[in-house]
């Protein structure tokens, strides 16, 4: 071939290249209208801002980055954008305000491999996302929470006595105790044991979630073509995780459902979440695998996100009470004021009880359950504050930042609930984080009317019957504890240790009282039936 074709073919391989490039800054220019992405770390090539993805706690990273780079920050990671709101006004203005295009979740293979693949929280937004949620909502909508209040009641007294009797078995109590609620509404199964088998699936299924589901945690959020090695291979480590996640994901899924089902082809006289679904399909004439599909689903929602939230919840405020004595004596003044000694605290106490509701909300604030929240994304092309957000951007909501900004909460690190009340009540000038910590948008959650009002009969029936305070070691001196979070999509206190005793010979007496009632009740409902 001569020299001067070679040249020809040179000289149009670069002239194609040529009008490959301005083309496409003609139709990024078109589509973005010469807005520019918001700012963030500067990129590789083809790799972008791979390793500016934090793998640990990355929601301090973030807001670190945000005190630099403002409040919305960009990142491109092999072709997937990301943009982190490091505010409490931006996350309201895009993802509440702007809900309709910020409602869907980018579908990442981790999701599947996590096993939480039957989680709605992490469907894309669509027509089966709406189906599952319209069918929870039914369920946990505020006056259907109502009639689960006897049954968290009752559970609540059991709570006392098993940690009166276990006190250093404290975060096992809390997950038995909202794991029995959740699976006797769900399912109408009593778990009563902390060796209980379904307690082990969710636990299992909880490690999937807490640890798969960090976005860039993982490299298959970017390649996912990794997902096919097996997890025989050398160095598959996270393989052989993947694999484990999903079969906790699918037993959490499959188990207790078919238990519920079960007693329904036997005839057994049963009443439940899964119960009633199934019984209405078959009266309507609706019954299908996609029907059952969708009442299998919502029953494994309830019964996981039920437990991984208020749980850490739960061991935040016995955490936060431990380490400061003047909060714990406050809440003892006002529930002697209120209940008194000879009765235990209960539903229609609640809004007399305020501190007591300033601590679960300071618990919420000081140690943020999801610190990241749930990952939204967006369905079209926008403009934000005169930024262009191409449309599958995911959008990362940094509530923790939120919750610890120190120009809304003063001495953010600090345990304080007197910050949210002014003249004795509960003050709505003050930012709730009860508007963070349920999500944002179409994708608030669906159950928080249900776990608000686990969370204050917990809460307000512990504190009523227990001192909690700082550990003690061998010698009787009080431990040092240091307040900390765990890594995770889910995060929890790392020390919870502390001494829980009760407040007095009647306070032992009347949580004990209690607790025998309501065994005695569960009991008298419960049908003796062979195991699922």
């Amino acid at each position: 071939m001569s020299q001067i074709t070679y040249f020809a073919l040179a000289s149009t391989f670069i002239s194609l290249i040529v009008v490959f490039y301005v083309r496409s800054i003609a139709q990024r220019r078109a589509r973005t209208l010469g807005r520019p992405l918001p700012p963030g770390p500067k990129t590789l090539p083809i790799l972008g801002n791979m390793f500016n993805m934090p793998r640990v706690r990355p929601w301090i990273v973030y807001r670190d980055l945000s005190h630099v780079l403002g409040d919305i920050i960009h990142l491109h990671v092999l072709g997937q954008h990301i943009v982190v709101l490091g505010s409490a006004q931006a996350i309201y203005e895009y993802l509440d305000k702007r809900s309709a295009n910020t409602s869907d979740r980018v579908q990442s293979p981790m999701i599947e491999l996590s096993g939480a693949s039957f989680n709605l929280a992490f469907m894309p937004y669509g027509q089966r996302w709406r189906r599952h949620r319209r069918s929870l909502w039914q369920y946990f909508h505020r006056e259907a929470t109502e009639g689960y209040k006897t049954t968290q009641q009752s559970a609540a007294h059991i709570f006392l006595q098993e940690l009166c009797e276990r006190p250093s078995d404290l975060r096992d109590i809390i997950r038995l105790n909202f794991a029995s609620v959740i699976m006797k509404i769900g399912y109408d199964i009593a778990v009563q044991s902390k060796d209980d088998a379904y307690l082990k699936i969710a636990k299992d299924a909880h490690e999937g979630r807490a640890e798969g589901m960090v976005p860039g945690r993982f490299l298959v959020d970017f390649l996912p073509f990794l997902r096919h090695i097996p997890p025989f291979f050398p160095f598959a480590a996270s393989q052989k995780l993947w694999v484990k996640w999903k079969a906790a994901g699918d037993r959490l899924k499959n188990t207790p459902f078919e238990c519920a089902k079960a007693k329904l082809a036997r005839g057994q006289p049963t009443q439940s979440i899964v119960a009633n679904s199934l019984v209405r399909l078959g009266k309507m004439g609706i019954s299908s695998p996609e029907e059952e599909e969708i009442v299998k689903n919502v029953g494994a929602v309830a019964f996981e996100a039920g437990i991984d939230t208020v749980l850490s919840t739960m061991l935040s405020v016995f955490s936060g009470v431990s380490l400061h004595p003047e909060v714990l004596a406050k809440a003892h003044a006002e529930l002697d004021e209120v209940v008194g000694p000879h009765r235990l605290p209960d539903f229609s106490d609640k809004d007399s009880l305020v501190y007591i509701n300033a601590i679960i909300k300071e618990a919420m604030r000081w140690h943020t359950v999801l610190p990241m929240g749930v990952p939204h994304a967006t369905v079209a092309d926008d403009e934000f504050r005169g930024y262009f957000i191409p449309a599958g951007t995911m959008v990362l909501p940094n509530t923790w930042a939120c919750m610890h900004d120190p120009e809304v909460y003063e001495d953010p690190d600090v345990f304080r609930p007197e910050r949210f009340i002014r003249n004795g009540k509960l003050d709505p000038t003050v930012q709730d984080p009860t508007a963070f910590s349920f999500g944002y948008g179409r994708r608030i959650c669906p159950g928080r009317y249900f776990a608000d009002s686990a969370l204050f009969i917990n809460v307000a029936c512990a504190i009523h019957v227990f001192d909690v305070t700082p550990p003690l070691g061998e010698d009787g001196l009080p431990i040092e504890v240091k307040q900390g979070h765990t890594d995770g999509f889910i995060s929890h206190p790392e020390d919870v240790r502390c001494t829980i005793k009760p407040r007095s010979a009647t306070a032992e007496a009347l949580l004990r009282s209690h607790a025998t009632s309501a065994r005695q009740s569960s009991n008298e409902g419960e049908q003796v039936t062979p195991d699922c």
